[in-house]
């Protein structure tokens, strides 16, 4: 929302799907805002998790990741309509291990490209995360990304049921 205040963009909840994430932020057909939206809700996700893991434990940093994609998804000051938080996803993820947050966005990119639909790629992304979790790194963040994968799917489900219906509309269809 601020990016798109800040380059005139308007207010992103009367604007596409009315989401405040960078799939709809593309919607006005501006990708740099797009870009720093992704960015930034990335970020959003990497600090409090590098923070956590530096001033205590491992465990500290999977708690600050579930907090920050949470805080992403369901922001007080937006009265809990926040963004469906596939960037914050992604960035804890490269926060947490950055080769399985790597393989998710390479799966996030290459199923965009394949589907042209971000809903897809993100629920991809998300049911394979565990996946990557358990090749790269073992068992020691399942719990995590059993519990993230379940929301992406949580806030995506009207997605979901538009995919079905085959009325998803495609990355950059406004």
């Amino acid at each position: 929302m601020i990016v798109s205040k800040r380059l005139g963009l308007g207010d992103l909840r009367q604007i596409g799907s009315g989401n405040i994430g960078a799939t709809n932020v593309l919607r006005t057909g501006n990708k740099l805002a797009a870009a720093l939206t992704l960015l930034l809700d990335a970020v959003k996700g990497v600090v409090p998790v590098l923070l956590a893991r530096a001033l205590s434990a491992e465990d500290a940093a999977q708690v600050a990741a579930l907090a920050a994609f949470l805080g992403h998804c369901y922001p007080v000051w937006l009265r809990f309509k926040g963004g469906k938080g596939v960037a914050t996803f992604l960035g804890v993820l490269l926060a947490l291990s950055w080769q399985v947050g790597v393989a998710c966005c390479l799966t996030w990119l290459v199923m965009a490209v394949v589907s042209r639909r971000s809903s897809m790629a993100s629920i991809t992304a998300a049911s394979l995360c565990t996946l990557w979790m358990a090749y790269f790194d073992g068992f020691d963040m399942l719990g995590l990304g059993l519990a993230l994968t379940f929301l992406v799917f949580l806030r995506h489900s009207e997605n979901i049921k538009r995919l079905k219906a085959g009325t998803e509309p495609k990355i950059g269809q406004k």
